[in-house]
């Protein structure tokens, strides 16, 4: 159906979005692109680690675990604890 994507092709994608975001937007927006690749990386190693560190034994109901999201190198925001919404209704 498709070919593959020569030079042409690809310039011409590119000046397409040059002209649809504006040059000054472009960098803003790899930025935040990269930073949303950066909290997935390290969202999805947090659950896997997770997944393999689970104890033998029954779970402690009384008080849940705290996470700790690690802000990646490059990011502005340090590290912060974050909360598990509880399920409050019983099924």
């Amino acid at each position: 159906m498709f070919g593959r994507l020569g030079a042409p092709e690809i310039i011409l994608i590119l000046v397409v979005i040059v002209l649809l975001f504006g040059a000054k937007k472009l960098p803003d927006m790899a930025r935040s692109l990269g930073k949303s690749a950066r909290i997935l990386k390290s969202e999805a190693k947090a659950m896997k680690e997770e997944g393999n560190s689970t104890p033998a034994g029954p779970p402690n109901t009384d008080e849940p675990a705290q996470r700790t999201i690690q802000a990646a190198p490059g990011d502005v925001t340090s590290s912060r604890p974050v909360t598990e919404p509880s399920d409050t209704t019983k099924r």
